[in-house]
């Protein structure tokens, strides 16, 4: 999920090379925390937050097949 995650994001910055993920297992859930260049948080979160909807959906869609559930969140580099 981690390397799906940061190829969508990495097609989205200006800055790809400073798009980073780290995964958190959790008992029911993993976390995938992204964190990028700060001016490029804006572009990855869209307006009114829809382009990390659209990326939480395909990850989830991804995860349902797998049996598992993700959480994807922005973290502040």
């Amino acid at each position: 999920m981690k390397d799906l995650v940061i190829e969508i994001v990495k097609n989205i910055v200006d800055h790809p090379d400073e798009v980073n993920a780290r995964e958190v297992e959790g008992e029911q859930t993993t976390i995938i925390e992204i964190s990028t260049n700060a001016e490029d948080i804006g572009k990855v979160i869209g307006k009114k937050g829809r382009t990390i909807k659209a990326v939480r959906t395909l990850v989830n869609a991804a995860a349902v097949r797998k049996g598992k559930r993700v959480s994807v969140e922005i973290v502040e580099p």
